[in-house]
């Protein structure tokens, strides 16, 4: 093993808290403010900036927390390479939980931070840190991105949100416990259940609630172009249960929130804020390819 270098470069960094895949975070904050009836403004979009630190925490956390495991596994990883001292991932994960939260109160107020922010950097340690390889370790995650889409809404917001909140759990509860046979190979059964939640969470984002032809429309598409990208890889997986197969669901699971997200906001009747989130799609899977999201 190379020796570390005491400031990690830029670029170990971004492999270290997985940087391209947080473009799936901001559509979180977008679609639980839609609901709510916010406006998209600039406090949305520090809320927004806070739970990407957040999310980038939870990368960094979660490379600390398995730097064993990566050593065995995947020793190309920023830490096991030597590239980035587990001190340094330590640091970077706890920099960015406090810039989140920073953040997030700037956007939403003491009250966000107290009921919002907080339970989510608490679920986002508490996964890598205790739950992750536990039963636990799923429905953590799930409670982690569902009240990412609540602190987008606000504290006011909880009711109106709880829907868009619900079927994201449900979204990354089916993608976390497939990524749990990621190294070894999957069952067919776990594929399997993935299809019949996606197949679930898609059918009922696409159900029309807004009123405007424009929206409602746009809701659909972004439900189908969901339930078409998560759908073919889980089939590839089920078919064929080799790690390679099952990372490649996992990844387009985490891209799937994408075209989810456009349909949530566009339910909410906010097509011009759904539009940028199914656009980002291709350039997160393009990004995808230099680092990996997984």
């Amino acid at each position: 093993m190379s020796a570390r270098p005491a400031i990690p470069r830029v670029g170990d960094l971004a492999e270290l808290v997985r940087a391209p895949a947080a473009l799936t975070v901001p559509g979180d904050i977008v679609a639980g403010a839609a609901a709510a009836g916010r406006a998209l403004d600039g406090r949305v979009a520090l809320t927004a900036a806070g739970s990407v630190c957040l999310y980038w925490a939870g990368m960094a956390l979660n490379d600390w927390a398995d730097r064993e495991e990566d050593a065995r596994d995947r020793p190309g990883r920023p830490i096991p390479s030597g590239r980035v001292s587990p001190s340094a991932a330590l640091a970077t994960a706890t920099a960015l939980t406090v810039g989140g939260l920073t953040l997030a109160a700037l956007g939403g107020g003491r009250r966000a931070l107290l009921t919002r922010a907080l339970p989510l950097a608490g679920a986002v340690w508490a996964y890598d840190l205790a739950t992750k390889h536990t039963a636990l370790g799923p429905p953590t995650m799930a409670a982690a991105r569902a009240l990412d889409v609540l602190l987008g809404a606000g504290p006011g917001g909880t009711r109106q949100a709880l829907p868009a909140a619900a079927l994201t759990a449900g979204h990354v509860l089916a993608v976390t416990r497939l990524s749990r046979t990621e190294v070894a190979g999957a069952d067919p059964a776990a594929a399997e259940e993935a299809m019949a939640a996606t197949a679930a969470v898609g059918a009922v984002a696409a159900l029309p609630t807004a009123p405007r032809p424009a929206a409602r429309a746009t809701a659909a598409a972004g439900a189908a172009a969901y339930t078409a990208l998560c759908w073919s890889a889980q089939l590839r997986a089920r078919r064929d249960p080799r790690p390679e197969r099952v990372q490649a669901a996992v990844g387009a699971g985490i891209h799937a929130l994408l075209p989810l997200q456009a349909a949530l906001t566009a339910r909410a009747g906010a097509v011009r804020a759904a539009l940028p989130l199914a656009a980002a799609l291709p350039l997160a899977r393009r990004l995808s390819r230099k680092v990996s999201p997984t």
